[in-house]
């Protein structure tokens, strides 16, 4: 009893820290560091920190391309784990989920993540960054404290706050989330 008391804390603990994180940059909240970032070295610890999970589910993780944006690190690391948290939760076991960062000619990067899973109806994808919000039992989670409906509103709004968009496309056979990240003029050095 008390062990299931201590994980609804926790939980509910998580999902307070997230709401106080949505207020702040509901109300315009700056970087609180602008530097430079590897996204491909951030994505590479993110794998990482999922590697055990995805083991388990027989899930390979792949990474590939390099960018570097301007922003806050610990804040665009959070949105890259939220994204491969979702995807790694919906991908069937044995899948892969895949990233790919590319530089583009703009001077834009974006950053995709990809996985095979159950198709997102396309009604459900304008809503998908809405707070509490989720789409059907197919794609919420099964009891782990996890899929709040928080995950996808905190990484729009780490996105917004790095000046980027994001979008949600999906098929009957691949999910994928595409960031594009603004062009920000190379750093001197």
């Amino acid at each position: 009893m008390l062990y299931s008391s201590l994980e609804e804390y926790r939980r509910l603990a998580r999902m307070t820290s997230d709401m106080l994180f949505l207020a702040k940059t509901d109300r315009g909240m700056t970087l609180p560091r602008n530097e430079e970032v590897d996204l491909a070295a951030e994505t590479g610890e993110s794998f990482d920190y999922f590697a055990a999970l995805a083991e388990e589910r027989g899930i390979t993780l792949v990474l590939d391309g390099q960018g570097r944006v301007r922003g806050d690190r610990l804040m665009l690391r959070r949105a890259i784990s939220n994204l491969l948290s979702n995807a790694i939760r919906h991908t069937p076991q044995g899948g892969s989920v895949s990233v790919h960062i590319r530089a583009q000619r703009s001077g834009t990067v974006q950053f995709v993540v990809e996985n095979p899973g159950a198709q997102i109806r396309p009604e459900h994808l304008p809503r998908l960054f809405d707070r509490f919000y989720r789409v059907d039992p197919s794609r919420q989670a099964t009891g782990d404290g996890a899929g709040a409906g928080l995950g996808l509103a905190i990484t729009k709004s780490i996105v917004d706050a790095h000046q980027g968009t994001i979008e949600a496309t999906s098929s009957a056979t691949m999910t994928r989330f595409v960031i594009t990240f603004p062009a920000t003029p190379r750093s001197v050095g």
